[in-house]
């Protein structure tokens, strides 16, 4: 079977066009795996957005200039090995091209999964190259992969800002403004920050979105956009940027008389980016998730920072899943035709926040 790929135009975004191409004969050492179930959300736009600038590009380098192959987060199925230490049939939690195949040069092999090997991945950072093996990980649960798809690797990054801002004492500040607060990666970082005693954490979204960030339990406060100037201008505070909205950063740098810090995370306002420019108050900061990963694996080991983000996403998990409604409902799409409408309408920023999408490019 012909492997298929959505190829995404780096600029502008919007121009995207799937390829059909025979699959190449394995190297030794080699493995194929059928990328069964991705998650397609807010996340993914922002590695397009960001490719140039964070190597996102670089995982899955598209052969024709100009073009890229967003990356995304899923479950695969080994179909073929030239590998001693990685058999056909083992299910895989990691990275994934938006394509029905990948292949992996698995290396430094172990129990618990393998790094892809391959040249141009070697200087890339380990958080993206791992292979887990579902049948030793501690987060992996068979009866819920679309929920593991969609929320991991965003809470990942949720519970790595809450640990930088909690490692640097909140930089004084008591109150937390996030954007996009209905997006996952806000409120997976808005659960962990409800956790912090003396801590407010304020909500910014839309008209449209506040019902559902009100429902969630996690911010103490959810306000408009368009209102935000009621919050005293006064409040020491700190900004995390989940929208990576020129615009807002302004409003919120020139409103904020006592803004601590300022933290740039995503991009879901991919219609409006742009640098920093010349803000009042401090510089925005991009926040890189892996810089996190390396410290707190000096500070504690990898088992020690693994062993709290399990615990972390077991909490979460289940408090994204409890009655009487959860957070968060899964819609599946199928096929190729369905992954590249799929993609524009996130890239639109389109669609229900309760809604989250899961997706396989195999017919």
């Amino acid at each position: 079977m012909n492997t298929t790929t959505l190829i995404v135009r780096k600029n502008p975004l919007s121009e995207t066009e799937l390829r059909s191409t025979a699959p190449l004969p394995l190297a030794t050492g080699q493995v194929r795996v059928q990328v069964d179930c991705f998650a397609l959300t807010a996340n993914n736009i922002t590695y397009a957005a960001m490719g140039e600038m964070l190597q996102y590009w670089q995982f899955f380098p598209s052969p024709e200039p100009g073009w890229g192959i967003v990356p995304v987060w899923g479950f695969g199925t080994v179909q073929e090995s030239l590998h001693p230490e990685v058999v056909v049939g083992e299910r895989l939690y990691g990275y994934w091209p938006m394509a029905s195949e990948a292949v992996l040069s698995p290396h430094r092999t172990s129990a618990t999964g393998f790094s892809d090997g391959a040249a141009h991945r070697a200087g890339l950072h380990a958080v993206y190259n791992h292979y887990l093996r579902c049948s030793t990980d501690p987060f992996y649960r068979a009866d819920n992969e679309d929920i593991q798809a969609l929320l991991r690797p965003l809470f990942v990054t949720s519970w790595l800002i809450d640990d930088f801002l909690a490692d640097h004492d909140f930089y004084g500040a008591d109150t937390l403004l996030l954007s996009s607060a209905s997006g996952k990666t806000a409120y997976g970082t808005a659960f962990q920050l409800a956790q912090r005693t003396g801590k407010q954490v304020i909500g910014l979204t839309s008209a449209a979105n506040k019902a559902f960030c009100e429902s969630l339990g996690c911010y103490h406060r959810v306000v408009v956009y368009e209102e935000m100037a009621q919050i005293a201008a006064e409040t020491p505070c700190v900004y995390i940027d989940f929208a990576g909205s020129v615009a807002l950063r302004e409003r919120i740098h020139q409103h904020f008389t006592h803004l601590a810090y300022s933290c740039a995370v995503g991009a879901s306002h991919v219609g409006d980016l742009g640098g920093a420019g010349q803000l009042p108050g401090p510089r925005p900061v991009m926040f890189f998730a892996p810089t996190q990963v390396k410290k707190r694996n000096g500070d504690w080991g990898a088992q020690g920072l693994n062993d709290r983000l399990v615990a972390g996403w077991q909490a979460f998990s289940t408090a994204v899943q409890a009655p009487p409604q959860s957070w968060i409902t899964v819609q599946h799409h199928r096929g190729p035709q369905a992954v590249q409408s799929l993609f524009l309408d996130v890239l639109r920023g389109q669609g229900d926040p309760r809604t989250g999408h899961t997706a396989t490019l195999r017919p």
